[in-house]
């Protein structure tokens, strides 16, 4: 399996109260060694650094398995969750996804992508709403979530941008799906920004919280505002293997602290809490993660398969498909902004709108918000899947 090796990150993360760390673009022989780090590795890493409403159920239709095509598979996995009763396999890319799927076959196709610490419940009400309006509604657990799974050990465990956004392209190629309405927040929105900048032609339209997500990381280097830094604790701490270890051994206090920090008005139920983490129950989790951020701020190189499309995202590319684009005026990661600083990046075909009393899980907190941003770019588009 292409994982990660202890080795490697003891070579880049030995560091002592008395040595400043480097810039990660200084090293790219720790940097090549750091995406090595195996689950082996880590378990003899981590002995050694421990100091430490109103909605109904879908009917049998909402829930039909799609027909498979030759050479790949389309299970059904029961599970029971409000909404989600039915989660359904396919091979897609690398991956073998495992999606929900909600409303007419013969519906416009939109695709929902959740966040990271999140999963598909974000979009339990969002999906419920849409799929009323006649959409065909897939909602598909990331890599490294749920039901997903890398259908090789040898597969890289990658959460950088570049794997995202082809997982994406991947799934809706096994699903026969030409265009589709792409939504996402979070790493989820950064995968639909992706999709949407690369493969236009695959994007009936986009909408994504907090903007432009497509990751600047040449300059992942500069610092910014400390109050936005501070928000962003997690990402320094996964630089270390400290951070491997918190989110390994502590995995639910961590989540739950990120939940109530980045959305503060937000009043989830601990169900609402257990139904999700569920979802980061996986093989696969800890290495993604990791990973994901420490190849955005440049401490990890990308898998090679994804160096051309790396090379592209590193130019930034605009995204000119019709978009709306969300903030939450309460979110506790990305304070809300006007849209002024990301408008070139759009093109002029996007609108910007802050959502009151909504954080960073957007869809979960004012899904009707979510859900009427979505439906109005489907609802102007005549096409068919």
């Amino acid at each position: 399996m292409a994982e990660f090796s202890s080795g490697a990150s003891r070579q880049l993360f030995k560091i002592n109260r008395f040595t400043p760390i480097t810039s990660p673009t200084n090293n790219k022989t720790n940097m090549s060694n750091l995406y090595k780090i195996g689950r082996r590795g880590f378990i003899t890493t981590a002995a050694t650094t421990l100091i430490t409403g109103p909605f109904t159920m879908i009917d049998a239709t909402h829930t039909r398995d799609t027909k498979a095509t030759p050479g790949r598979t389309n299970q059904t996995i029961q599970h029971y969750s409000n909404t989600f009763e039915t989660i359904k396999q396919i091979d897609a890319g690398v991956l073998n996804v495992g999606y929900a799927e909600l409303g007419p076959p013969s519906g416009m196709p939109v695709i929902l992508l959740h966040g990271w610490p999140y999963d598909i419940h974000s979009y339990s009400e969002v999906a419920t709403i849409l799929a009323a309006k006649g959409c065909r509604v897939l909602i598909p657990y990331l890599r490294g979530h749920g039901t997903t799974k890398f259908l090789k050990s040898s597969t890289a465990r990658s959460g950088q941008q570049a794997a995202l956004g082809l997982d994406l392209i991947a799934f809706m190629d096994a699903l026969h799906i030409k265009k589709a309405v792409l939504a996402g927040y979070d790493w989820g929105g950064r995968a639909a920004c992706v999709a949407a900048a690369l493969w236009p032609e695959r994007c009936i339209g986009l909408i994504s919280v907090n903007g432009y997500l497509i990751q600047d990381i040449a300059k992942s280097w500069t610092p910014i505002s400390p109050k936005i830094e501070a928000g962003f604790w997690y990402q320094f701490y996964f630089l270390t293997e400290r951070g491997r270890a918190g989110l390994t051994i502590n995995k639910r206090e961590l989540i739950q602290l990120m939940w109530a920090r980045n959305s503060p008005n937000w009043r989830f139920t601990e169900q609402d809490f257990n139904q999700s983490m569920a979802a980061f129950d996986h093989p696969d989790y800890v290495n993604i993660v990791i990973h994901s951020y420490r190849h955005r701020l440049g401490y990890a190189e990308g898998a090679p398969e994804y160096n051309e499309l790396e090379k592209r995202l590193a130019n930034l590319p605009i995204i000119a498909v019709p978009t709306i684009t969300l903030d939450g005026d309460s979110d506790g990661v990305v304070p809300a902004t006007d849209g002024r600083s990301s408008a070139a990046k759009f093109g002029n075909n996007r609108q910007h709108r802050i959502i009151s009393n909504a954080g960073h899980n957007l869809p979960q907190e004012n899904p009707a918000a979510f859900a009427a941003a979505v439906w109005e770019i489907a609802s102007k588009n005549k096409q068919q899947p």
